[in-house]
């Protein structure tokens, strides 16, 4: 018997302009992300990996325990949310990678998370 893990994720971006100086190419951005457990089993997530790609084709990968200071767990039918933030240096981007996560039966699994773009309000049609 082979378990899977449906482990969708969705995200929500933000421009902060408050905190962003486009003069010196300063765009500040945060995202909401809820990672629900669809799951038949607990699961923790351990680990993230972002791949962040600004417009001018730079690429960022940031690879850490948890996710800002938490690793939590999910119960079958449970959700966790937190926000975070990326700084780019051009008005749009792109983020995504996974989280690595292990189950209740100790098994090991990547959850992707897919592309998703940052970008200033009106800056594309």
């Amino acid at each position: 018997m082979s378990l899977s893990f449906e482990i969708p994720v969705q995200v929500d971006t933000f421009y902060i302009a408050a905190q962003s100086d486009p003069a010196q190419n300063r765009y500040v951005f945060a995202y909401t992300i809820t990672i629900r457990n669809h799951s038949s089993e607990a699961v923790q997530l351990l680990k993230r990996y972002w791949l962040i790609t600004d417009a001018n084709g730079k690429e960022t990968e940031v690879y850490g325990d948890g996710v800002v200071g938490e690793q939590p767990q999910l119960a079958p039918g449970a959700s966790y949310s937190y926000t975070s933030g990326a700084v780019l240096e051009t008005p749009v981007g792109t983020m995504q990678g996974h989280y690595e996560m292990t189950s209740q039966s100790q098994l090991s699994f990547k959850t992707p998370i897919p592309l998703f773009r940052l970008a200033m309000p009106n800056i594309l049609n």
